[in-house]
Parts: structure tokens; C-alpha cells; sequence
């Protein structure tokens, strides 16, 4: 999402101006030869991505921790928004992790870090750098290397649930503990890890846990590449017992999908070539396969899609009493209060783009009539069989109408408006028409009571046809709205899964309340 104007650097018209150009770039990181800082096992490393923002550094992400290895190849994917006319500066840092204590960033556990740009990795492709230690002192021979690939339109995930039957057991006094990876064998017959499954314990028919991948990130949108799975028997010293391997496609995989199953042999190819009656070191089957295409806004407009707007105010206390001419609620007779003039602002852009003109007005954080029970979605006009009003201008008049009936309140919960929303574009979303966009905006005064919550429901959301657009009322602390936008970073629900796509767009309305439509326009 572009960043909004501020009234100071309103840009000279431009109509030739190319808008900032924005791609999304998955980097995979993998290092060598790194020190080894513990005494009896080798050192459990992870990696933190840092992004300079506004001259500090600020942490984006983080990868898995990997027990007992110098030369890890880590299975995280990082994704980074790319904005080509910008130098974007990345700091890659190594840690030696401690069990529940996590990664620790003192001095003794720090393997080495290493800065370069956005730029720098998209345009070599594949960089490899030596880590250093603090004060420019090279870590040894250790090095680290990112190689990166441009998701050009996006064509979706699928998700795949796996499990295995009889596998070779590696341990003695116990079954094996067994893990699967997945690679993707490049037109150079270099193989990128896609997928690293999650070790089950002391079992010889595992059943890993379902998991979701890019389509871009398994086959690079081709159903033909060759993709090799390995089935490994975990060591927690890192030193894995190979079980077997398999080739396959997504081609091939695809016969999974409804009732069907797809299953291989796990071939050891010593065992195959030794053993005169080898038939397999276990079966590998494929019990799930789900493909999910993801639409952007503009395969939606451009498809003839009917937008659907829906307004979600801000009634909580924190506003101020409407009768007190500080609120950002005040009522006042001869002018209209901080909301309205944000509601009539935005909500005129936004029926542009709405045919029938019709907003869902939907209120939240107040005690409402009859009983007077707090309330985080409630419609406006009180009839919650039909939300909708007449254009802006009916959702003006029902907000005048509904202020002096109802009592501020609290919490700020926004969860629970973007979930009634979500549910509204998931059933439209099974018609498989994609003939509805639903647009949320959110008008607050700023801190959210459920944050939590209100990232999981936007990471749910994510996968459906629908963004929100967040409109900072007021002066105050806007930190959360900022987090929720994800425009330093990808958002994530409390348990860390991503953000499908960035649906968020945060804009404070003290920035832009005096520019003219043309900017507003730009900033959503």
C-alpha cells in the first residue's frame, strides 16, 4: 500500500507520475561454517530479519531454530514487500539458541550478522556474504546465503496434509522419529527446500500435520517441475538418518484432490541396488490436497465485480462525551464533529466505487437500547434485519440519529466487525462467482482492546475478497493501526502465520483532512 501524504509534502501533479512500484520478493536463507559456540553439541541456529525503518532497526521476522548445525538451511520463508525506487536495507542476524530461553541476543550467543539491500538481492538473484561479528571482526569462514525470487502474480496456495505407513525403523532401542522435506529441483538442477515437516516422535506411520505453501514456492506455477521428497529419521545431535526419497509433480499430486489418495514408494537407492528383494523402505501417501486461488482487488474490479462497502464507527468512551465540545463525538449544530467529517471525506471516494450506492452502517464499543448491553456490532439505524443506508448521506443522518440514543462505552474490540464482515465474504465466496468485493472501513480514535484477536481475524480475512481501510480519528497514539497495516513488516496472528496479502491500509485523518480529493484519493 502507498504511504499517505502528509500535508506538508503535498506533490506537485504529475499525471505521467509512475505510482510506487510494488512486488512481493520470498527470500530463503541457508549459511555455512558457522561458529560453533556450544560445548557439547553444536550451536541450535536461527536467523531474525531486520528491516531499517526510519533509521533503526526494527525486527520483521525470524526463522525456525535448527538443532545442532554449522551448515543450516532454513525452511522459513521470509516475504518482503519490494518497492523498486526505494533503497530498502536489510540486516540478516544469526543467533545460538537456547532452548526455552529462547534466542537469546547477548554478545556470546550473536554468530554473526550481515546488511544489504532489497535491490541487491533481487537483482544478483542469489548473494552470498561472510557473517561478521560486532566491530567489522569476521566470524571465522562463516557465510550466509539469500537467495531470492519475485512472486509474479500471485496464482495462489495449495494446502497438503501427508502422512506414511511402515517406514524403515533407523533406532535401536526405539521407532524412528520422522520428518519429510520437500524440494523444488530449478531448470540449473539446484534444489530449493520448500517445506520441512514437523518431527513425530517414536512412530513408523506418522501423520504430519497439514500444511499451506505458495503455489509459487512449490513449482514456480508449473505443474510439470520435479519436486523431491525426502523422509528423514531426526537426530537431535543434527546428524538425520536418511529413511528414503520419492519424485514427484504437482501434476501428479493434484489426483489427491476430493476422495482420492495419491501414495509412493520411499526408495533407499543403496537398499535398491544391495538388497535382492527390496521393495521400498516405507509408503509415503498424499491424503489431502486443497488448491486455493488468490484474487487480487484488481481481478476483482476488472472482473465486473460489485463492491460492497461497509462503515464500522467508533463509540467507545475514550472518544469523549458527545455533549462535550473536546469529543470527537460533539454534537454540534453548526459544524460537523472529527467523525463526520472523516466519514463524509473517505465514504465520497469510496461510493464511487459501490453501484448501488447502499453502506452497511454498523457501530461498536456502546451500550444500545432497549437493555443497554455493550455491543461490538450493531447496526446504526437499530434495524439489524437491513444495515444499509442511502449513500453517504443516509449514514450520516443515521449516525446523527443513533448519538444521542445510545451510551459510550468499551472495550475497542474491532475483531468481532471484521469477523461479521469475513463470514459475509466467505458465503459469497463459495458461489465461486467472485462477483462481490467487500470493502470494511473502520473509523477509531486509536488503541485496540483485542489486538490478538483482531490479527487473527485479519489473517483469516486475508484469504477471502475483502480489505479494510482503517481511518485514524483524532490526535492520539495510532502505534496498533500502524502494526495492523504491516507496512513495516507482514502481519501476523498471535500463533505467526502470515498474512496471505496485505488487505490492511492504515490512514491517519489529521494528515490528509486538508488536502485536496485527488490526494485523499491516493492515499486509499
Amino acid at each position: 500500500p502507498q504511504r499517505p501524504v502528509g500535508m506538508g509534502d503535498v506533490p506537485e501533479p504529475c499525471p505521467q507520475a509512475p505510482l510506487a512500484v510494488l512486488s512481493k520478493v520470498e527470500l530463503r536463507v541457508s549459511c555455512k561454517h558457522l561458529l560453533d559456540r556450544d560445548t557439547l553439541n553444536k550451536s541450535d541456529p536461527c536467523v531474525l530479519l531486520l528491516m531499517q525503518s526510519q533509521g533503526q532497526w526494527m525486527e520483521v521476522d525470524r526463522s525456525e531454530v535448527i538443532k545442532s548445525n554449522l551448515n543450516p538451511v532454513f525452511a522459513k520463508i521470509f516475504t518482503v514487500d519490494y518497492y523498486f525506487e526505494e533503497v530498502q536495507k536489510l540486516r540478516f542476524e544469526v543467533y545460538d539458541s537456547h532452548g526455552q530461553a529462547g534466542v537469546g541476543t547477548h554478545d556470546d550467543d550473536f554468530l554473526g550478522g550481515m546488511e544489504c539491500t532489497v535491490g541487491q538481492i533481487v537483482a544478483q538473484k542469489r548473494v552470498t556474504k561472510p557473517l561478521f561479528l560486532k566491530y567489522g571482526k569476521f566470524a571465522g569462514k562463516s557465510t550466509i546465503t539469500i537467495i531470492s525470487e519475485e512472486i509474479s502474480g500471485n496464482n495462489g496456495y495449495v494446502e497438503l496434509a501427508f502422512r506414511a505407513k511402515k517406514l524403515d525403523d533407523k533406532d535401536l532401542f526405539s521407532k524412528s522419529d520422522p520428518f519429510l522435506e520437500i524440494y523444488r529441483i530449478d531448470d540449473d538442477r539446484s534444489e530449493q527446500l520448500v517445506y520441512r515437516t514437523e518431527v513425530v516422535k517414536n512412530n513408523l506411520s506418522p501423520i504430519w500435520e497439514p500444511f499451506k505453501v505458495s503455489l509459487n514456492s512449490l513449482c514456480s506455477c508449473e505443474e510439470k517441475r520435479k519436486l523431491r521428497c525426502v523422509v528423514w529419521d531426526y537426530d537431535s545431535r543434527g546428524k538425520h538418518d536418511f529413511i528414503g526419497e520419492f519424485f514427484t509433480t504437482f501434476e501428479e499430486m493434484q489426483k489427491a484432490m476430493g476422495e482420492n489418495k495419491v501414495q509412493w514408494d520411499c526408495m533407499n537407492p543403496k537398499y535398491k541396488i544391495k538388497k535382492r528383494n527390496y521393495k521400498n523402505s516405507g509408503v509415503v501417501v498424499l491424503l489431502d490436497l486443497k488448491i486455493h486461488r488468490v484474487y487480487s482487488f484488481l481481478d476483482y474490479i476488472m472482473g465486473g465485480c460489485q463492491i460492497h462497502f461497509t462503515v464500522a464507527i467508533d463509540f467507545t468512551a475514550s472518544n469523549g462525551d458527545p455533549r462535550n465540545s473536546c469529543s470527537l463525538h460533539y454534537i454540534n449544530p453548526y459544524q460537523p464533529n472529527e467523525y463526520l467529517k472523516a466519514l463524509v471525506a473517505v465514504g465520497e471516494i469510496c461510493q464511487d466505487y459501490d453501484s448501488d450506492k447502499k453502506f452497511s452502517a454498523l457501530g461498536f464499543g456502546a451500550r444500545i437500547p432497549p437493555k443497554y448491553e455493550v455491543s461490538h456490532d450493531f447496526a446504526i439505524n437499530f434495524n439489524p434485519d437491513n444495515d444499509e443506508c442511502e449513500g453517504i448521506q443516509g449514514v450520516v443522518e443515521s449516525y446523527q440519529s443513533c448519538l444521542p440514543k445510545i451510551q459510550l462505552y468499551g472495550p475497542t474490540n474491532v475483531a468481532p466487525i471484521i469477523t461479521k464482515v469475513a463470514r459475509v465474504a466467505a458465503n459469497e465466496e463459495r458461489t465461486k462467482e467472485a462477483s462481490q468485493y467487500f470493502i470494511l472501513l473502520i473509523l477509531t480514535d486509536g488503541v485496540v482492546t483485542d489486538m490478538a484477536d483482531t490479527r487473527e481475524a485479519i489473517v483469516r480475512a486475508s484469504y477471502l475478497p475483502m480489505s479494510i481501510i482503517i481511518v485514524g480519528v483524532g490526535n492520539a497514539d495510532f502505534t496498533d493501526m500502524q502494526i495492523l497495516d504491516g507496512d513495516d513488516g507482514v502481519l501476523r496472528s498471535p500463533k505467526g502465520e502470515p498474512v496471505l496479502r496485505d488487505i490492511v491500509q492504515f490512514v491517519p485523518f489529521r494528515e490528509f483532512k486538508n488536502v485536496s480529493g485527488a490526494e485523499t484519493r491516493s492515499c486509499l
